[in-house]
């Protein structure tokens, strides 16, 4: 049994196919460029996170790429990883009271040149779905809705705007491609998919009981939490735990309280930053992709440190010292 490791973008079923550990050149975390990690057994790499072999537990190391559209840019954003790893052990020690995870350190076992942006893990039995939670109209949601009046098979009432809070949080889950997009399904293709209703009807529980709860605290730090996602497994005693990483703005839209208006597209402290960036160079958006510029490197890296240190309340110096 092995958790798999996949990265998500901002909006929740824009995950693609895997991409090799080398695809982002001079990217931190990659074989070539952490020595001591290169001598652990290899077993995956996504976009962003590559998972080695660590005795009987799991080294997942997230590292500095950057993708959009599906496809790494050559240029990786410094300390990218660090920002979703120190969220992620924020949120899991924040929601460990609702469902178990498979995180055991951030230092024990953990090689020094990688702390900070690797986690020592359980190695879980994944689930394959993944377990997506909105609570805004915004994203794929919003497209659906405008086509169909629905989203997931779930109807909304008529004359939601774009960005818009959802009268209650709705469980819009996704099946996990290998290649190219994830699709968004019901909740009876999922069942089937997962083999047993029972379980899907439990993730669907936990998914949005971990949405309600990282809402709320996002609120109280002036955030919004747009939507997430989750990936769940089973443990070698069949514990049901959440995995990856949770609640960054990798797999989340974060979108600050302060400028939100309904009825258009919301600022993000995420890689959309990026993306506007990659849309407007006339790229094709086929690889390889263009070498990001200075600025908006240095950009993309403020918006993530700003949405770890809003979501904390903790300045990112003291994730970095704590693993030093």
């Amino acid at each position: 049994m092995w958790v798999s490791i996949r990265n998500t973008a901002a909006d929740p079923f824009d995950a693609g196919k895997p991409a090799g550990a080398d695809e982002a050149a001079g990217s931190v975390g990659s074989l070539r460029r952490v020595s001591t990690v290169a001598t652990l057994p290899h077993i995956a790499s996504g976009k962003v996170r590559d998972l080695y072999e660590l005795d009987d537990r799991l080294l997942m190391v997230a590292s500095d790429r950057i993708s959009t559209y599906d496809v790494v840019h050559p240029t990786p954003i410094p300390d990218k990883g660090k920002v979703l790893t120190g969220l992620s052990v924020f949120w899991f020690a924040l929601t460990e009271k609702i469902v178990a995870n498979h995180l055991l350190s951030s230092k024990a076992g953990v090689p020094a040149e990688v702390r900070g942006r690797a986690l020592a893990v359980r190695r879980l039995d994944m689930l394959p779905v993944e377990c997506v939670v909105r609570g805004y109209l915004t994203g794929s949601g919003w497209k659906d809705y405008q086509a169909t009046g629905a989203v997931a098979g779930i109807s909304l009432p008529e004359g939601l705007r774009d960005s818009e809070r959802l009268p209650e949080p709705i469980f819009t889950p996704s099946t996990k491609a290998d290649v190219g997009h994830d699709e968004t399904i019901d909740f009876d293709r999922a069942a089937e998919i997962v083999g047993d209703r029972a379980v899907m009807e439990r993730l669907r529980d936990l998914s949005i009981a971990l949405y309600a709860r990282a809402a709320d605290h996002a609120a109280s730090r002036g955030v919004i939490l747009a939507d997430t996602k989750f990936e769940f497994g089973h443990d070698a005693d069949g514990v049901l735990r959440v995995g990856d990483e949770v609640l960054t703005p990798d797999s989340s839209r974060f979108w600050p309280a302060d400028t939100y208006e309904v009825g258009r597209p919301q600022p993000s402290f995420d890689k959309q930053y990026v993306r506007d960036w990659a849309s407007n160079t006339g790229w094709d958006k086929k690889p390889p992709a263009p070498e990001i510029p200075g600025d908006v490197v240095a950009g993309t890296r403020e918006r993530y440190v700003e949405a770890y240190e809003k979501i904390t309340g903790e300045s990112f110096d003291i994730w970095l010292a704590s693993v030093a």
